[in-house]
């Protein structure tokens, strides 16, 4: 059985969209499948709506330190982060921004990482 989360995540679409169309408790591997092959009218629409460019609906964060990956739904305040490390490293675990650059840190990205920005001043 595959979950609403994973469901949600392998056909791009968000949480709030499985459980409009009915996939509140997920689904077999060979329903994926079905849905995958032939599309219900309003997947081929969410997708074709799809700005070029656009905020993708799942991302994957990599902890740049010890390579732990998560998917996630991206907030529109991420900016485009330098790196993402785990909450239990320490920044002195990556490697100094380049001179001139300013390190700001985002906490709450996913559920466990924080997002590195370096830019400048």
């Amino acid at each position: 059985m595959i979950s609403k989360r994973d469901l949600a995540q392998r056909l791009d679409i968000s949480l709030e969209m499985a459980d409009r169309h009915g996939f509140g408790d997920g689904v077999s591997e060979s329903e994926l499948a079905a849905l995958e092959q032939d599309p219900p009218a309003w997947l081929v629409q969410s997708r074709s709506n799809r700005k070029k460019g656009a905020r993708p609906v799942w991302v994957t964060l990599t902890c740049d330190v010890c390579g732990y990956s998560e998917a996630a739904r991206p907030k529109k305040w991420w900016p485009e982060f330098t790196s993402v490390i785990c909450r239990q490293h320490s920044s002195d675990e990556l490697p100094k921004p380049a001179d001139g650059l300013h390190r700001g840190y985002f906490e709450g990205v996913g559920s466990r990482f924080v997002g590195i920005l370096d830019q400048d001043l």
